[in-house]
């Protein structure tokens, strides 16, 4: 019995997906024994398998390469101990172009610190790319990581986020 998973990935991704000389497409295709189907004019990839929790770990690996990782960091997610866990900023900005502009601002941080500090006391990878924050890591880490921004864009001060991550090693 054969399964199939689609998803969306954006345009500008699509060529980090196939990686160079189609390299990141043929590993995910020959560590998962999966068929992974590249639509470019539908930015559509379909994978197909007959493992249905290799497709969902294809999948998952897809994904954070269309949410912004590297694919070496993305292919990290073969390991059974990591996931990834994506936050839709817009739950928190609702319709406001402004108020999402904000909120991407607060998590990156100036100069791209408070990303910088949140991945190095979570030992995580955080990708903000559109509307989302992507955390690709070990499943404790990532969670943390999570609690960490979604207090951040729910307003509290960075301080005080950092504050409780180092009470959390």
């Amino acid at each position: 019995m054969e399964f199939i998973q689609e998803i969306k990935v954006p345009a500008e991704r699509i060529a980090v997906l196939i990686g160079k000389k189609g390299s990141t497409k043929r590993r995910l295709c020959k560590e998962l024994n999966i068929k992974v189907i590249i639509d470019t004019e539908e930015q559509l990839v379909t994978l197909k398998g007959e493992d249905n929790l290799n497709l969902l770990v294809g999948k998952q690996v897809v994904q954070a390469i269309a949410r912004g990782f590297n694919p070496e960091i993305a292919l990290s997610l073969l390991d059974d101990e990591n996931s990834c866990e994506i936050i839709d900023i817009t739950d928190f900005s609702g319709n406001s172009k402004q108020k999402l502009f904000r909120l991407r601002a607060r998590v990156i941080g100036r100069e791209g610190k408070a990303r910088e500090n949140i991945e190095q006391l979570t030992h995580t990878h955080i990708s903000i790319f559109g509307k989302t924050v992507a955390i690709l890591g070990n499943l404790n880490d990532v969670l943390k990581a999570k609690h960490a921004i979604e207090t951040l864009l729910r307003g509290s001060k960075h301080a005080t986020v950092y504050s409780w991550l180092e009470k959390q090693e």
